[in-house]
């Protein structure tokens, strides 16, 4: 008896990593309720999505169009991500009342702080629309295609009946063989409700992003508020909290290893059907070159947000965002190595091309397509990289379309001042000195590693770093585009207003900066030389992706496909396990308060503790948050098929109720947007339990718990 049910629980297993053998992020008006439920599922797919009756989306949210949040209480309170609502922190901080390191907690609704800007989308319907978009499309040329469908998606939207408040989104799937339409509803008045101090939000920070066993309560509390009809508004101090059809219920019963948990949100983007040789691109070229821009600027950064703490404040956010992306693309490297991605690719396309022979003439032009945009590729890798990453070319950058507007007769009011706006937020944290530095070392990797004939001419000058310190600190010193100098008497920081009052000598004195020709000589360059070929070869790249998935599809009867993530909304499912990523490593599938106080490190960056926290630690003041073995539990671990976007996505058990909320990824399984491979592909979840202890015990919100449904 015993010997049968072994044997039965081993097959359990081979058949639940065997079902996210491709792993799966499925649209939720067509997942495998079946699978869902032979993992452990107990509610039903209508439960999950329905427009009949109130169901699980209703509760889920589009976070600022980059993260994803989750409705818990009647009254519109919001949770998601540390990390997500991190910009808006930083935003209500200053150097004497700095809520990063402190924290923030309303005392009530009339305490909550306004986000200008911020909103939140919740999707209403989702219509599989390809006919509508594709039907009248046979036969047609690239570009009469493209300009076919781009009218049919007008036409489309035209047709639907809309509130001023709603809007549709057309989105492509499996490379443009599928279209659907998305029917959202946009709140736009959204208050900071409480956010715990990043010693707690952020524990870990650079060091352990991406990584396990991870320590950190990533969460922030925020509100939805909507006019007297539950509506949304634009702000107003008459709007009430908006009250949801459905909110989440938030479990603290203890998690074990296996649990069935699904996860729900809008993950940014996948590359799952990707050819062996780009693969083989991303680890050689692209990947490297990206990592190593961000690399010089990162250090560079850090070493000044270290010593100073008006710039550790100014650049928290931009620091966070440039390192998420630095970390991930390490780990992606080491996990398509390490799971041999280039050669199960390469296997997978065998049997195809066994099932269709013609496959094979579509691999072979993808190896002539990626072979012959290497070059252009690579040095579009550097080229973008260094324009994000290094902020004075950034300024510069955005004075260029301003100049050539100018000159071209296009630079009206209404445009000037979108372009004063946009400049403000951009200087407010903006340092012309410090960023000096880091283009300084950027301009040197540009002129060291592009190839010679990408390279502008003269650019040989910028081969040497401590040379290029001195000629950027001048440059920098006396440019109004770094805001450090002045034209028609005023700075960029001073009065702007002044600055743009003579658009004539503003646009001389731009034209005339160093900078300003430094960037234009990089951009012209790049583009005459690079982009053109790059986006001709690209184009035959996505038109030839879609034609193979087609066939991949059609020759893999066997297999269930899932669209690739594009910010859309999806469901994505799993068991809870521990992993064991390299030889002699296991990791357990969850994580404890204990584990925060063997990284304390007093006054570091990155690893001190909040001294109530210690305290509640000492005293075992645990409240009702414990778990049976005495312990606070605080992240755990699963197969959940996530990525960027997932970040702040609620994780659900079997009944449909909260326990925990996605932030990150196992390091070793980054790789999961291009192979998921369930053996390394974990996603990394902060416990309910954990975040009911910080607000309960820590912040003494008791009055946010009163809102929730709390499941015992």
């Amino acid at each position: 008896m015993l010997k049968k049910t072994l044997i039965a629980a081993s097959l359990f297993q081979a058949v639940a990593f065997f079902s996210q053998q491709y792993g799966g992020m499925w649209i939720p008006t067509e997942i495998n309720e079946k699978e869902m439920k032979s993992l452990g599922m107990k509610i039903n797919a209508t439960d999950i999505w329905s427009t009949q009756k109130p169901s699980i989306k209703d509760a889920v949210v589009q976070f600022n169009r980059g993260c994803t949040g989750e409705i818990i209480s009647p009254k519109g309170l919001l949770l998601t991500n540390h990390h997500c609502g991190y910009s808006a922190i930083q935003s209500h901080s200053t150097v004497d009342n700095d809520l990063l390191s402190n924290g923030f907690w309303a005392k009530d609704n009339k305490g909550e702080l306004t986000n200008p800007g911020m909103v939140v989308d919740f999707v209403t319907d989702i219509k599989d629309i390809t006919k509508e978009i594709l039907g009248n499309t046979t036969g047609l040329t690239d570009k009469e295609l493209n300009k076919k469908i781009e009218e049919n998606i007008d036409n489309y939207r035209k047709s639907q009946k809309l509130e001023d408040y709603q809007s549709i989104l057309v989105r492509p799937m499996f490379a443009g063989n599928k279209y659907y339409a998305f029917t959202v509803e946009t709140f736009k008045d959204i208050r900071l409700v409480g956010a715990p101090p990043q010693s707690i939000g952020k524990f870990g920070s650079d060091t352990d992003n991406w990584v396990w066993p991870r320590h950190t309560g990533d969460f922030s509390i925020f509100r939805v508020y909507a006019n007297k009809n539950n509506k949304p508004a634009d702000y107003s101090p008459d709007n009430i909290p908006f009250t949801p059809k459905h909110y989440l219920p938030i479990s603290v019963k203890d998690i074990k290893e296996n649990d069935f948990t699904f996860v729900f949100g809008f993950p940014g983007r996948t590359n799952e059907y990707l050819p062996s040789i780009a693969i083989e691109k991303i680890i050689t070229d692209t990947n490297p070159a990206r990592i190593e821009v961000r690399d010089i600027a990162l250090k560079t950064l850090d070493e000044k947000m270290r010593a100073d703490d008006a710039t550790r404040i100014k650049y928290a956010s931009k620091y966070a965002s440039v390192a998420n992306y630095w970390k991930k693309w390490i780990g992606e490297t080491k996990g398509l190595k390490k799971s041999n991605a280039v050669a199960k690719k390469q296997q997978y396309e065998n049997s195809l091309i066994s099932k269709n022979p013609e496959i094979k003439n579509s691999l072979s032009e993808f190896n002539t397509l990626y072979n012959q945009q290497a070059p252009y590729a690579l040095n579009n890798a550097y080229y973008t990289e260094i324009l994000r990453n290094a902020e004075t070319l950034t300024l510069a950058n955005l004075f260029y379309g301003f100049v050539k507007s100018y000159e071209a007769g296009k630079a009206d009011e209404k445009s000037v001042n979108s372009f004063k706006n946009r400049l403000s937020a951009f200087y407010k944290d903006y340092d012309g000195e410090l960023d000096a530095k880091v283009t300084a070392k950027l301009l040197a990797l540009y002129a060291n590693k592009t190839q010679p004939e990408f390279l502008p001419k003269g650019f040989e000058q910028f081969k040497e770093v401590n040379q290029n310190l001195q000629i950027l600190e001048n440059w920098s010193r006396n440019s109004v585009i770094s805001g450090r100098n002045s034209v028609n008497g005023a700075t960029m920081y001073s009065d702007i207003n002044k600055v743009f009052s003579n658009l004539p000598e503003l646009v001389k004195t731009v034209k005339a900066d160093p900078i300003f020709q430094t960037l234009t000589q990089m951009k012209e360059t790049y583009l005459s030389k690079a982009d053109d070929e790059f986006m001709t070869l690209q184009d035959k790249i996505d038109a030839l992706q879609k034609k193979y998935l087609a066939q991949m599809m059609a020759a893999d009867k066997d297999r269930k496909f899932f669209p690739d993530a594009n910010s859309t909304l999806r469901v994505t499912y799993g068991k809870v396990k521990g992993s064991n990523p390299a030889d002699a490593i296991t990791y357990h599938y969850e994580t404890t308060l204990d584990g925060v106080m063997e990284k304390y490190v007093p006054g570091d960056y990155e690893f001190d503790v909040p001294k109530k926290l210690i305290e509640l630690y000492n005293a075992k003041d645990y409240g009702n948050y414990k778990n049976s073995a005495g312990k606070i539990p605080l992240a755990f671990t699963a197969t959940n098929h996530t990525t960027g976007g997932n970040s702040g996505s609620p994780a659900l058990d079997a009944n449909g109720n909260l326990v925990g909320l996605n932030f990150d990824r196992q390091w070793e399984g980054t790789m999961s947007d291009i192979n998921y491979d369930p053996r390394f592909s974990r996603n990394i979840m902060v416990q309910t339990k954990y975040i009911l202890f910080i607000v309960d015990k820590f912040a003494g919100a008791k009055w946010l718990l009163d809102e929730m449904k709390i499941v015992k």
